[in-house]
C-alpha cells in the first residue's frame, strides 16, 4: 500500500522511496545527497551562497559517488541566479528546489527549458495555486516546526489547507517530519511524499562535527525555538534551532542595539545591519567548526526523534518500514 500511496513521488523523483533530503547548508553536500539517494530516497544539494564554479564541482562530485537521481536548491535572492541556472543545465540536472522567495515565470521557464523539473514551496492555499499556474512542476509544504528559515504556519494546517485545492501536481511535506508514522498520515492525506532534514543531520555520512550530532542527540523538540524579535521595529526573520548561549546573546544584543538606537548613537540602518549581521558564519561554526554554543544549530522540533547517529541507508529503511506498518493498520482487518 505504500508503494501505492507515493507513486507519483516516485515516479516524478525518479527514486525508490519518495523521501526527499531537505537542503542543509553546509551539511547537505556531496557525502550525505549521495548517501541519501544512494539508500533509495532522493537527495538535494545546498547550493546557498554558493558561486557557480563552485555548485558545478559539488555537481560532478555528487556523481561521482551516486548514479542514483538527485537535485540542486537554490535561493532565489542569490545574485548570480541565472549562472547557476545554467550551471544545472549544463549538468543536466534533473531537479531543482526554489526556495527563499517566490519565482517569477521567466525563472520557472530557463530551469525547465533547461531540462529540470522544479518544486517550490507554498506558503498558502493562494500562492501554491500562483505557483502552478506559473509552471512549478511540485510543491513543497514546510511547516513551522521545520528547522533554519520557517514561516508561521505549521505543517499539519498547510497540508489541511492546500492538499486537498492542489491536484495538479505532485505536493510533497515537509516540517516536524521524523517517524514513518507521520509520513504514512500526509501520504493518506493526498501528499506525494515527504522532505527531511533534521533526521538526516545526524546521518553518519553527514559531515556535521561530532559535537553537532551530539548537540542533536541531547535535545528535545522543546529545545528547537524560533529567534526572538524584540522590537517590532527591528525585523527578525525568524530561524528555528536549539536554544544556546548564541540565542541567548542574540536577544541581549538586540535590547543593546536598540537602545543605542533610541539614544540617537545609532540610525535605523545602521541598527537593522547589527542586528543583521549577528548571526553571519555562525552556522558554520555550529556545523564545520563544532562551536555549539557559539554558533547556530538548526534544528527542526523533530530533533527529539533523532537518538542515535545512523547510516543513511539505516534512517530510509527504518522510516519505510515504519511508515509500510502505519499503512497496513489502516487497512480493514480483511484486507490485511
Amino acid at each position: 500500500m505504500l508503494h501505492r500511496l507515493w507513486r507519483r513521488g516516485t515516479d516524478f523523483l525518479g527514486c525508490r522511496y519518495a523521501l526527499l533530503g531537505g537542503a542543509m547548508t553546509w551539511v547537505s553536500e556531496r557525502n550525505l545527497v549521495a548517501a541519501i539517494s544512494n539508500a533509495g530516497g532522493f537527495g538535494v544539494i545546498a547550493c546557498g551562497a554558493m558561486e557557480p564554479d563552485r555548485l558545478a564541482e559539488e555537481i560532478e562530485a555528487t556523481r561521482a559517488l551516486t548514479d542514483r537521481p538527485f537535485g540542486v536548491n537554490l535561493i532565489l535572492m542569490h545574485p548570480r541566479l541565472d549562472r547557476l541556472i545554467d550551471v544545472c543545465a549544463d549538468f543536466g540536472t534533473s531537479h531543482v528546489v526554489l526556495a527563499g522567495g517566490l519565482p517569477s515565470r521567466a525563472t520557472l521557464a530557463k530551469l525547465k527549458d533547461g531540462g529540470a523539473r522544479t518544486l517550490c514551496f507554498a506558503p498558502n492555499r493562494g500562492i501554491a495555486a500562483r505557483l502552478v499556474r506559473a509552471g512549478a512542476d511540485a510543491l513543497i509544504l514546510e511547516g513551522s516546526e521545520a528547522g533554519g528559515h520557517i514561516g508561521a504556519v505549521s505543517t499539519l494546517v498547510l497540508a489541511q489547507e492546500i492538499l486537498p485545492a492542489v491536484t495538479d501536481v505532485p505536493v510533497f511535506i515537509a516540517g516536524g517530519i521524523g517517524h514513518g508514522e507521520a509520513i504514512a498520515a500526509f501520504l493518506r492525506m493526498g501528499a506525494s511524499g515527504c522532505q527531511l532534514g533534521t533526521r538526516f543531520a545526524c546521518a553518519e555520512e553527514s559531515i556535521a562535527h561530532p559535537a553537532f550530532k551530539q548537540a542533536f542527540l541531547r535535545a528535545s523538540a522543546r529545545d528547537a525555538v524560533p529567534s526572538a524579535q524584540i522590537d517590532p521595529a527591528f525585523k527578525v526573520i525568524p530561524v528555528r534551532a536549539l536554544a544556546n548561549a548564541a540565542t541567548r546573546r542574540f536577544a541581549e544584543t538586540q535590547v543593546e542595539v536598540i537602545g543605542r538606537y533610541r539614544r540617537g548613537e545609532l540610525d535605523h540602518e545602521a541598527a537593522s545591519l547589527e542586528i543583521e549581521h549577528f548571526w553571519a558564519g555562525a552556522l558554520r561554526r555550529a556545523v564545520i567548526e563544532g562551536d555549539v554554543e557559539g554558533g547556530s544549530l538548526m534544528a527542526g522540533q523533530s530533533v527529539g526523534l533523532v537518538t542515535a547517529v545512523e547510516p543513511c541507508a539505516t534512517i530510509v529503511q527504518d522510516l519505510v518500514a515504519q511508515a509500510s506498518a502505519a499503512c497496513a493498520r489502516a487497512l480493514p482487518p480483511a484486507a490485511r
